[in-house]
């Protein structure tokens, strides 16, 4: 199973990469006099563009939610940073661009970052479900979180407010990817238990919510400033949901900690390098 969750798991980010490239091209369009509420959404929901890139994460959520079936969140979610191995020569080919020897370079650690961390670390599934109070203090821990990041936005601009919504819309993600696997689970129970389970209603709320922040961000600031707190927080909160909520482990002791640790340190590092190589000039005129 755990080859299968692999495979899975980076087609999802594949899909995603599509549909995030496609959507900040579509967001980064909108005026800023319409960046919020009903004016973005209006723009957004005119623009093929936007579709296209909806459909693409439409896409990569189904095939993640078949990943996080057969595999744990601290196997799935980590290979989805490889979104952003898709992204930048997506993003770099749309906008007439090429992507420099540095930047695979930079890719190649990525990519070895992240097989060495599942080899070492070796993690193992927990629990498909909990109940609510174990959700408890980590909820309230990534509650007191997000509202500080969107209370950051609402009092700046520019790159601070992109970076701080880029930085709500992982927690979002991050929190949907653990739902999504008691969601599956749920679902193998039959319609009447998926429809009375309090993670379904939550899974929604979580997905509209982190979409519509995921595209204030696009619209606020470049890939340099928001894809990589999208592509390192959602994994970062999920695996944090999957060790403290779902009881899932790393499988390491003594100095493979600090070797985990130093994997996890050089991945997030690679991904702010490579997302800022490959962000469209700021003065550069995006067309859909």
């Amino acid at each position: 199973m755990t080859g299968l969750a692999v495979a899975l798991a980076l087609l999802a980010a594949l899909l995603l990469a599509v549909g995030s490239v496609a959507q900040r091209r579509a967001a980064s369009l909108v005026p800023d006099d319409e960046a919020g509420g009903l004016g973005l959404l209006r723009r957004l929901v005119r623009s093929p563009t936007w579709w296209a890139g909806s459909v693409g994460d439409a896409g990569g959520f189904v095939v993640q939610a078949a990943a996080l079936g057969v595999g744990s969140l601290l196997l799935v979610q980590p290979l989805l940073v490889t979104t952003l191995l898709f992204a930048l020569p997506l993003e770099a080919w749309t906008g007439g661009r090429r992507v420099t020897g540095r930047d695979a370079a930079w890719a190649l650690v990525l990519a070895a970052a992240l097989a060495l961390f599942l080899v070492v670390g070796e993690p193992t599934a927990g629990e498909d479900r909990a109940p609510f109070a174990a959700w408890a203090p980590t909820g309230a821990v990534l509650v007191v979180v997000l509202f500080g990041c969107l209370a950051l936005a609402a009092r700046r601009r520019g790159g601070v407010r992109a970076a701080a919504l880029a930085v709500a819309t992982g927690i979002a993600y991050g929190v949907l990817a653990a739902l999504t696997k008691s969601v599956v689970d749920l679902l193998g129970d039959g319609i009447v238990p998926l429809l009375l389970g309090w993670e379904t209603w939550a899974l929604v709320v979580a997905a509209v919510g982190g979409t519509y922040l995921q595209q204030a961000a696009f619209q606020a600031g470049d890939l340099a400033t928001t894809l990589p707190a999208i592509t390192v927080g959602e994994p970062l909160v999920a695996a944090l949901v999957g060790l403290t909520v779902l009881g899932e482990r790393v499988q390491a002791d003594g100095i493979e900690w600090v070797l985990i640790g130093l994997l996890v340190a050089i991945a997030v590092l690679a991904t702010v390098v490579l997302a800022r190589a490959g962000a469209p000039p700021a003065d550069e005129t995006v067309t859909v």
